[in-house]
């Protein structure tokens, strides 16, 4: 940052924690995330927006934070993939993932996570398309997408009715 650069006061909830700091203007979120707050969960994957391994979600829905500035964010809620556990217990998505091997390195793993409960709390029923249209905008070099879709599935199926309001 260039000496004497003013700095932009924002206050943004993370994981149902607030937090109010300076940022440079032009701090991509995921650097805010993982530098500043030291969330390391969510990855850097290619800082085009192309493999998706930064994905939260902002106000509800999947951004990718890699092109997204931190002081967009002010007055916003962000859910990172350590926020997907409460209490010590796993989320159904995360369970499923895990039970259906829907990973193999696990690099892009929280942003299709996060990219999944997007869409599974919009539409608690997807089909095979609307699942493959969802997580469109995440890359995993390391599988065939197939345990990636099943798991997603698994997650919709255990997540009707659960009391885990996501």
């Amino acid at each position: 940052m260039p000496e004497g650069a003013p700095l932009v006061r924002i206050k943004v909830k993370v994981n149902e924690q607030t937090h109010a700091r300076e940022v440079d203007p032009r701090q991509l979120l995921v650097e805010f995330l993982r530098e500043t707050l030291e969330l390391t969960g969510t990855h850097i994957g290619c800082d085009t927006t192309y493999c998706g391994a930064c994905t939260v979600l902002l106000n509800g829905r999947a951004v990718k934070s890699c092109t997204t500035f931190a002081v967009q964010t002010d007055g916003g809620e962000i859910t990172t993939v350590e926020g997907l556990e409460k209490g010590g217990e796993l989320h159904p998505l995360q369970k499923a993932f895990a039970d259906c091997y829907g990973l193999q390195c696990g690099y892009c793993t929280p942003g299709f996570l996060m990219s999944a409960l997007s869409l599974l709390r919009e539409n608690a029923s997807p089909t095979r398309k609307q699942i493959e249209k969802a997580i469109a905008g995440n890359t995993c070099r390391c599988t065939g997408y197939q345990n990636i879709f099943k798991a997603i599935e698994t997650a919709a199926e255990r997540m009707k009715g659960a009391a885990h309001g996501d």
